[in-house]
């Protein structure tokens, strides 16, 4: 078996397993996915027997983190043929993954699971659930037109920039991709005009899904994720870190911040260390899905009490806006 990250021109061959596996995925939308968001994706296969057996995609994106903009991958399409399941493909193609994103400087990851315990081990943790909103019938409505992509993402961009701390930064291009995502599944973009610009935006299926899909994240580099948010008050902790994929963020760090100044953080010292933590965790505490003392119930982590209340200070990235699909 054999895991490598795929050329352009190979990409398409992992349709048929695609197919193979989402049964749910219309032929159109099939299309829309190797059409469209093939062009500028990562895929990984595997190889066994002339043939890709599994695959993962990494699908790039632009978040909004705090107000400053930062590269990710969503993570989609991670299937193996069932024959060839329970031989560690997936969790090979993982690591493979996770590491890479670790060398392009990323900050974290991202995925929609089947289950979320399939990604359990693999240190993703749960922090979002996804509220789409849709057009049923709503008065003052109209269709989407490509021209006002460009109008729709500033105010998009404006609202979500006021109210959420992580979101997929809106762009022209964005809005013209969805519009053809939408389509592919017989949908459409549809907006809300008030004072002379675009109010509200919700989609329109025939059929939708009411139902509310996880996100799970997993951190790419511990360092980047802990000075991506910010403290409360002054505050200052020095702790070990664990990662049992990425070497890199098994660290003892030194974490200080006020609210004024944001976080900086340091090489710590074994001899000032106040407890441990797994990347897991961290990811949990600082994605707002647990408090300290929850986080410390898990296996792999130890506090003191100051600890704790040092790592309280911080204000998480609760507020969490990733409702994309693909």
């Amino acid at each position: 078996m054999e895991i490598r990250k795929l050329g352009q021109d190979e990409k398409a061959g992992t349709r048929a397993l695609y197919e193979e596996v989402f049964l749910e995925d219309s032929e159109a939308f099939v299309d829309y996915y190797y059409t469209e968001k093939t062009k500028d994706n990562v895929v990984y296969g595997a190889e066994e027997d002339g043939r890709f057996q599994a695959m993962l995609h990494l699908n790039p994106y632009v978040l909004s983190v705090n107000g400053s903009e930062r590269k990710a991958h969503y993570i989609v399409a991670v299937a193996t043929r069932r024959e060839y399941r329970r031989r560690g493909y997936m969790a090979a193609l993982i690591r493979r993954a996770l590491r890479d994103m670790y060398r392009a400087g990323e900050t974290f990851t991202f995925l929609m699971p089947a289950a979320e315990e399939i990604y359990l081990p693999h240190d993703f943790r749960t922090v979002y659930e996804q509220e789409k909103r849709y057009y049923s019938g709503q008065e003052g409505y109209e269709p989407l037109r490509a021209g006002e992509c460009g109008a729709l993402s500033e105010a998009a961009d404006a609202y979500l920039s006021a109210s959420c701390q992580v979101f997929a930064k809106r762009s022209e291009a964005y809005y013209r991709r969805l519009m053809k995502e939408c389509a592919s599944d017989g949908g459409r973009l549809m907006v809300k005009k008030e004072g002379g610009g675009i109010s509200d935006c919700r989609i329109f299926f025939p059929d939708p899904d009411e139902g509310k899909p996880k996100i799970m994240t997993r951190i790419i580099d511990v360092r980047r994720m802990l000075m991506a948010v910010t403290a409360r008050s002054f505050m200052a902790a020095c702790f070990f870190v664990t990662d049992p994929v990425i070497e890199e963020n098994n660290r003892c760090v030194m974490i200080t911040g006020t609210e004024f100044s944001g976080i900086m953080l340091m090489d710590g010292k074994a001899e000032n260390s106040e407890g441990e933590i797994t990347v897991a965790a961290l990811a949990s505490l600082l994605f707002g899905a647990k408090s300290t003392e929850e986080v410390c119930r898990e296996k792999g982590v130890k506090m003191t009490e100051r600890m704790k209340g040092e790592l309280a200070k911080l204000v998480p990235l609760s507020k969490i806006y990733l409702n994309e699909t693909v």
